[in-house]
């Protein structure tokens, strides 16, 4: 039985060949681009680092900013408006751009660790 409901959706991030993290889009943190980003599963891309606490890969998702954020905890998932991207936060970070919160890493968030960049990321609905 899937753990998703209306407000938070149970996502699958694979890291291709290496590992799989639960991911969970929660609705109530930004509603519009969680629902634009539901309707364009699955999106996948090639991974790039920036810094030493931030994984994203760009998709074609096109949404404004909403409820803008700078600070993130370990584990969290935000939306980058400007360039498309989807951010997995491997430490705590207080970013020079603001982004959108949308969900969070529920296990296995250490696996982020070992993404070299060009590694493939695919996010998509567990099916069962």
């Amino acid at each position: 039985m899937s753990t998703s409901s209306v407000s938070r959706k149970q996502l699958i991030l694979e890291i291709r060949g290496k590992a799989k993290i639960s991911c969970d889009l929660k609705r109530h943190l930004s509603p519009r681009t969680v629902g634009t980003i539901m309707r364009s599963l699955p999106l996948e891309g090639h991974a790039h680092l920036l810094g030493k606490s931030i994984l994203y890969f760009e998709t074609a998702v096109d949404s404004g900013i909403e409820r803008a954020r700078s600070e993130f905890k370990k584990g969290d998932v935000a939306f980058l408006p400007s360039s498309g991207s989807i951010c997995f936060f491997i430490n705590n970070v207080t970013s020079g751009k603001t982004m959108t919160p949308i969900g969070k890493l529920s296990d296995n968030i250490d696996a982020l660790k070992d993404v070299k960049s060009g590694d493939v990321f695919c996010i998509y609905e567990e099916t069962t």
